[in-house]
């Protein structure tokens, strides 16, 4: 689940820091995955809002296929019905597999956990970690290093042995 930024301060240092985060994060995944057993492929995924049942995501899905060939005035009907829908968000997921064991690994939640000091998924407000970022403004590349280093280990670290 996205975090939720309360301020605009947050909003900015967030901007700022998402994109040399995700690519620290798949960087150093690229790097674990070079020494592990584990192989990795990448996969975009949609992320439902919790409760979400098939039949809506079944309904959701073809009225967002339907909207690719429908006249302007059906569009207009169609986003209509979707405000009232339950929208998933696009997500980004490495799936882990060794032998016959698999283990799939938010990206965007890890990406969240390194740029946020108290991101958990519970839709809670978050600061940014004002570490990553320099006196004038800029990433601290070192300090996103080192946090993205570690966050990344816990995730091999914790896999099961096989």
């Amino acid at each position: 689940m996205p975090p939720k930024i309360t301020n605009s301060a947050t909003w900015q240092q967030a901007e700022l820091l998402m994109q040399p985060t995700f690519i620290r994060v798949v960087d150093n995944i690229r790097k674990h995955l070079d020494t592990s057993l584990w192989k990795g492929t990448y996969h975009d995924v949609l992320i439902w809002p919790p409760g979400t049942t098939d039949k809506t995501k079944a309904m959701v899905t073809q009225l967002l296929q339907d909207m690719e060939t429908a006249t302007p005035a059906q569009v207009e009907d169609i986003r209509e019905h979707l405000a009232l829908l339950p929208i998933p968000h696009p997500g980004y997921h490495l799936r882990l597999q060794h032998q016959e064991q698999q283990v799939n690994v938010d990206l965007w939640d890890l990406c969240y956990q390194v740029c946020f000091l108290n991101y958990s998924a519970n839709n809670e407000p978050v600061d940014i970690d004002t570490s990553l970022v320099d006196e004038s403004g800029d990433v601290d590349w070192q300090h996103l290093e080192n946090k993205t280093q570690q966050l990344v280990k816990q995730v091999f670290d914790s896999l099961p042995e096989g």
